[in-house]
């Protein structure tokens, strides 16, 4: 229960603060935002244009691939431009409205990928396990019948964000201590009883996130299991490399959600600028790294 002395109604605009507390030096951040900005255009926009061309590549991996690609542009295109706005020119406010779909659609595009990476770990688990039955089990329906449910899935869970964030009355303040507008936070400035909004978030991320994580353990698990079982030691090597590389990448896609929620869970309180950052990481260095680490480690690209 938030109670408000000094309440305000529902605003017309909020104030995105960007990373309180370093204002002077949001010259510096928006250095590593833009370089980060540019890499991860110029390297999915290659895989996309790589894959299309190539004929070869038209299999299950490397059209997951592309999907992860289309979500990564996705995903930073609706971030990235408005932040470089608040570094670079000081554009802080934001409608309501607009915040509500900003609230819909930046976290619908981190589910997606979520259960993208699924998909990829589920797609090497065939590999391993049933290689023979790989492209039956693999098929193109099955492929387009696990890209609508990712789709649906993310709409499903996603949608009452901002019908719930819609129905909130009064507020604290009108700034929002973020450099994007996130539910979360939308939902700590306002006034009167969030507990429901609490339980929603809680719920969403253990629809997506928890779900996804713990079948991709569970699918690693099982590759590493068959790899080490293979006789051959450069087979095994080969194996291996990929495995490797495709969890470096699934590590730097859930740290950092993971950590804010044990940080959130053990009652441990980190510094607002120190926050930011971290929660910024969700949607900056996965769609930057995923080209490099899944298209530069494949030899057929």
């Amino acid at each position: 229960m938030t109670s408000c002395n000094n309440s305000i109604p529902q605003p017309l605009i909020f104030i995105l603060a960007g990373i309180p507390g370093l204002e002077s030096s949001r010259g510096w951040f928006s250095v590593p935002f833009f370089l980060v900005f540019v890499i991860t255009i110029i390297g999915n926009a290659t895989i996309l244009c790589i894959i299309r061309v190539e004929k070869s590549l038209h299999e299950p991996m490397f059209l997951l691939l592309a999907m992860l690609s289309v979500v990564d542009l996705s995903l930073v295109s609706v971030t990235v431009p408005r932040m470089l706005g608040i570094f670079w020119m000081n554009v802080k406010e934001i409608s309501f409205n607009a915040c509500l779909t900003q609230m819909f659609f930046i976290p619908s595009f981190y589910v997606m990928e979520s259960g993208i990476l699924l998909a990829m770990a589920f797609d090497r688990f065939v590999a391993i396990w049933f290689p023979l039955r790989y492209t039956t089990i693999l098929a193109n329906n099955i492929l387009v019948k696990m890209a609508l449910a990712i789709l649906a899935r993310a709409v499903a869970v996603l949608t009452p964000a901002p019908i719930l964030a819609k129905r909130l009355e009064s507020f604290q303040t009108n700034i929002i201590a973020y450099s994007y507008c996130a539910y979360m936070a939308v939902v700590q400035i306002a006034c009167g009883d969030v507990s429901n909004h609490i339980v929603y978030g809680l719920m969403v991320i253990v629809a997506s996130v928890g779900f996804d994580l713990f079948f991709i353990i569970l699918s690693y698990g099982l590759i590493l299991r068959a790899v080490f079982q293979i006789p051959s030691w450069e087979a095994r090597g080969k194996a291996l490399s990929t495995c490797s590389s495709h969890l470096c990448v699934i590590a730097l896609f859930y740290s950092p959600v993971v950590f804010s929620v044990l940080a959130q869970i053990l009652g441990y309180h980190m510094a607002p600028h120190l926050q930011i950052i971290i929660d910024n990481l969700y949607f900056l260095v996965p769609p930057m790294v995923n080209p490099l680490i899944y298209g530069a480690r494949t030899k057929q690209m």
